[in-house]
């Protein structure tokens, strides 16, 4: 038996195939197909590429589509909700195929809640989600275990719209000029540029309905970077009193943590002051949750080693040639094996670059198209992270780029500190990936555990995805890019 989840219709639509035994056959992102950012519908290539030799038996979908809809009407966004059924959206956004398919609906939270404790090393946890918003839910804390291998859900407390610490983010996001539902990563990254001045103001704003966003015009005087700072120190304060409310019920020292406010890596350093072991999967939003309403369906725990289950690119990794494109101009791409699934390149699709150089992360930053004060993450030997950085209490590695930490040697390693001396760090464990074979070959030719990696991609556009999407992207760039 062989179950799709489908996540799609509101933005960065995926989908998951999940398997009888519990493995993850194949998870993408549209958008990677469509070339469109945050592309809300599935493609039609991607239905070819994840139904390739795989029947599918079961369709699991993401949310209740009539429970989102009521609240879209509720909230005034005019959707007529009584007429759309599950069936005629899935439907649409297969393209016809699988008609025949049965269709179960899971809730939108529960379906984040799944997708974190189905795929985590625990068998007992309690689960945090806090997104922007669901059908109604807007963060939900759960207690989760396994009876007789079922995963089993109980949900301990919820906040409903329109209260959001998401939708705050998010309408800050925009009041500074950014792309809401895209760029808060650069909110996150501005914060350090900026003093939190206006904490009182920002918490009586996160009080209100920002559904619509802000008025231009709050704080009009305000400088974007002490706007983003002190939006970001709030939210910190709202996402901490969430998890000081979820030990409360001291159910678990085991934390599953999921929803769009999860890639808040800020945020994640301090959770271990709150529990003792954190799971955040690597794809934590909506696009995510299509694995999540597979798992639910599936009803036992996932076998989930990696990120690596998209598109591939076949092959042996390219060591080799990476090594030596770095050498020679210090900077390069990679797509090779399977594409990531979730919003950070972990060494499949990646810009690579030596972190040493002082002009590194100017060089890189004008191939990616982004402002130039955005700094790099690195990406290090598992087992040397502790020379380099200092972990935030209660994390060890942090193997999907989740957390940050402050670096011990910020002088020799300009390309990857940020302004206020700290890095969003990719651990990578002894596990014969491509990426590990890399970093054992290049510390032995450099001395260096580490290297710079960002995404394989400019600015506004998706992730590189196949053989051909790289092609282009070393012709209009003039970047290597091995496979």
């Amino acid at each position: 038996m062989n179950i799709l989840g489908i996540s799609a219709g509101f933005h960065d639509a995926a989908a998951t195939v999940i398997n009888s035994q519990g493995d993850i056959v194949y998870a993408g992102h549209a958008e990677r197909y469509s070339k469109i950012k945050n592309d809300p519908n599935i493609h039609q290539d991607m239905i070819w590429e994840l139904a390739d030799g795989c029947h599918i038996d079961h369709i699991a979908y993401y949310e209740t589509p009539w429970k989102k809809q009521l609240r879209q009407w509720y909230s005034g966004q005019g959707i007529e909700w009584h007429k759309l059924t599950t069936r005629q959206i899935v439907r649409q956004q297969l393209k016809g195929y699988f008609d025949n398919v049965p269709i179960t609906t899971y809730s939108h939270h529960l379906s984040h809640a799944a997708a974190g404790f189905q795929t985590s090393p625990f068998l007992s946890a309690t689960v945090v989600v806090i997104d922007a918003i669901g059908e109604w839910d807007t963060i939900s804390i759960w207690a989760a275990q396994y009876k007789n291998k079922k995963a089993v859900y109980q949900k301990l407390w919820g906040q409903k719209y329109p209260k959001s610490i998401g939708l705050f983010y998010s309408a800050v996001t925009e009041r500074i000029g950014l792309r809401p539902m895209e760029d808060e990563y650069i909110t996150m990254g501005m914060a350090a540029y900026g003093q939190a001045k206006y904490t009182d103001t920002m918490r009586i704003l996160a009080d209100e309905n920002l559904h619509i966003g802000i008025d231009h015009m709050f704080l009009p005087t305000a400088e974007d970077v002490d706007i983003a700072a002190s939006a970001q120190a709030v939210a910190e304060e709202l996402i901490y009193s969430v998890m000081r409310r979820a030990q409360a019920y001291n159910y678990s020292s085991n934390l599953v943590y999921m929803g769009g406010v999860a890639l808040n890596c800020l945020a994640n350093r301090n959770l271990g002051n709150y529990f003792e072991k954190v799971w955040i999967m690597p794809n934590p939003g909506d696009a995510g949750s299509s694995l999540g309403a597979a798992a639910l369906a599936y009803g036992g725990r996932i076998n989930f080693t990696n990120a690596f289950l998209g598109t591939d690119i076949p092959g042996p990794y390219p060591v080799n040639d990476i090594i030596s494109s770095l050498l020679r101009d210090k900077i390069c791409g990679v797509a090779s094996g399977r594409a990531e699934f979730g919003p950070r390149a972990l060494g499949n699709r990646s810009l690579l670059a030596d972190p040493r150089g002082n002009d590194i992360k100017d060089r890189v930053n004008a191939i990616k198209r982004r402002q130039q004060f955005r700094p790099f993450a690195p990406v290090i030997l598992e087992e040397l992270v502790n020379e380099y950085f200092d972990m935030p209490s209660g994390w060890t590695s942090s193997r999907y780029m989740q957390i940050v930490g402050r670096c011990r040697m910020r002088n020799l390693f300009p390309a990857i500190v940020h302004h206020d001396g700290t890095s969003r760090i990719q651990t990578v464990p002894a596990d014969g990936s491509g990426i590990r074979q890399l970093l054992e070959a290049w510390y032995k030719a450099t001395g260096c555990p580490m290297l710079l990696n960002t995404s394989l991609n400019i600015r506004g556009e998706p992730m590189v995805n196949d053989r051909a999407d790289a092609d282009r992207f070393e012709q209009l760039y003039q970047v290597k890019v091995h496979s």
